[in-house]
C-alpha cells in the first residue's frame, strides 16, 4: 500500500499530529508492505525543524495565512500567497502511482487529488467543521476558506468531543506525561508581537514564564526564559509547567488537557476555527478564555487558574492507522464510537466554573 500524506505546515499543530502517524507507519511497515509519503506546505522549507520521523518527506509552498498583532490580515494573506505558483504546484503533482491519498488540511495534495479523481481522506481538526459542532466568528469568506482551502471526500474530523457526530478524539502524543518541577508557566503565542508578550510577563516578577516563539533567541531576561522552537525541548517545558498560556490552537490545547494544565487562552483574531476552538472549551468548562491578552486578567488567572477535568484521549493515531491500512475508509462510525468509549474523564468534586476574561 502506497500512501501520500499532505500536511499543511503553517502552525506546528498539523505537524505534531503527523509525528504520532509516522510513528504508526512505521511499526506498521515492520509487518505490512506499507510505503508513505509526506508532503509538507505552509512555511518556507528552511523553516521546518525535528524532521527526521518524517524521511525523505515532500515540499511545496502551498498557501498559508498572514497574522498582525494576534489578527489575521486577509488582505496581506491574498498579496503573499503565489497562487500561480500553488496552481502549477497543484498541476504538476502525479498521484498515479498512490493507492491512498491523505490530507490535514494541505491544499496541494488535496486540490491535485481533487482534479485527478482521486478519493481524498481529510484528517485533522478542520475537517470537524463540516459538521454542527461549537461555532463563532464564522463569516462566509471564512466558510469558503474552511470547505474549499483543502477539499476532501471524506472527512476524519478531530475534537474535544464528539457532538453526536462521528468526530474522532485528537490524536496526540499519549504517553506525555505531566512531570512538574520549578512551577513555570509556559507561554506560546507565536501570532502576537513577542515584545509586547514579554513586556506583559515582565509585570509578574515573582513568576518564572518560559517564552516558545520562531522569532525569539535562547536567552534568560529577567523572570523569563525565552526559547526558540525545538521538539523535545518543547515537549520537556510543557511536561514540567504547572500551566499554560496559548493561543486556541487544538493540538497544544489537546496536549494540555491530557497533561490536567491549567489554559488561558487567546484566539486569533478574524480566525474562525481559533475563536470556535474558544467557544466550544467554554462549553465544555475546559479552559478560561480571553478576547485580548490583559494584565489584568493575567492577573486573576494566576490567582484563581482552576485545573481542568482530568482526561485521557485513547491512542487515535495508532488506531487510524490500522483503520486505513484494513481500507474500509467510508466507514468511520465503528472507529468513533470505539475510541470515544476509550475516552476517559473525570471532574473534580466543588470544581469551580472555567471563565471567560476580557
Amino acid at each position: 500500500m502506497k500512501i501520500l500524506y499532505g500536511v499543511q505546515g503553517t502552525g506546528n499543530g498539523h505537524i505534531s499530529r503527523a509525528r504520532m502517524m509516522a510513528k504508526y507507519f512505521t511499526e506498521a511497515a515492520k509487518t505490512k508492505t506499507l510505503e508513505v509519503t509526506f508532503l509538507f506546505t505552509g512555511r518556507p522549507e528552511d523553516q521546518f525543524f525535528d524532521m527526521e520521523c518524517f524521511g525523505d518527506y515532500l515540499h511545496r509552498e502551498g498557501l498559508s495565512f498572514v497574522s498582525l498583532g494576534g489578527e489575521v490580515h486577509y488582505g496581506k494573506t491574498l498579496y503573499a500567497n503565489k497562487h500561480i505558483k500553488f496552481i502549477r504546484d497543484v498541476l504538476r503533482l502525479d498521484l498515479s502511482s498512490y493507492d491512498l491519498i491523505v490530507s490535514d488540511f494541505e491544499p496541494v495534495t488535496a486540490w491535485a487529488a481533487k482534479l485527478q479523481g482521486k478519493k481524498v481522506l481529510g484528517i485533522g481538526h478542520q475537517y470537524a467543521f463540516a459538521y454542527d459542532i461549537p461555532l463563532a466568528g464564522a463569516s462566509f469568506l471564512s466558510q469558503l476558506i474552511m470547505r474549499y482551502f483543502a477539499p476532501s471526500s471524506i472527512n476524519i474530523g478531530l475534537h474535544w468531543h464528539h457532538f453526536g457526530k462521528t468526530i474522532l478524539p485528537p490524536i496526540i502524543d499519549t504517553e506525555l506525561k505531566a512531570r512538574p518541577t520549578d512551577g513555570h508557566v509556559l507561554v506560546y503565542l507565536p501570532f502576537e508581537d513577542q515584545e509586547k508578550v514579554s513586556a506583559l510577563l515582565r509585570c509578574f516578577p515573582n513568576q518564572k514564564f518560559i517564552q516558545y516563539s520562531p522569532e525569539l533567541s535562547n536567552r534568560t531576561a529577567g523572570n523569563i526564559e525565552l526559547r526558540q522552537p525545538s521538539h523535545s525541548g518543547f515537549k520537556r517545558d510543557l511536561s514540567a509547567a504547572k500551566s499554560v498560556i496559548c493561543n486556541t490552537g487544538f493540538e497544544l490545547i489537546s496536549e494540555c488537557l491530557q497533561l490536567n494544565l491549567p489554559i488561558l487562552t487567546n484566539p486569533l483574531r478574524g480566525q474562525m476555527e481559533q475563536l470556535s476552538n474558544a467557544e466550544a472549551l467554554q462549553q465544555l468548562g475546559y479552559a478560561t478564555t480571553l478576547n485580548m491578552l490583559d494584565r489584568n486578567a493575567i492577573a486573576q488567572w494566576l490567582a484563581l487558574a482552576e485545573k481542568p477535568p482530568s482526561i485521557t484521549f485513547p491512542n487515535v493515531a495508532k488506531a487510524l492507522v490500522n483503520w486505513l491500512i484494513q481500507g474500509d475508509l467510508d466507514n468511520p462510525e465503528q472507529l468513533c464510537q470505539q475510541l470515544w468509549n476509550d475516552f476517559n474523564i473525570s471532574h473534580a468534586q466543588n470544581e469551580a466554573p472555567v471563565i471567560s476574561l476580557g
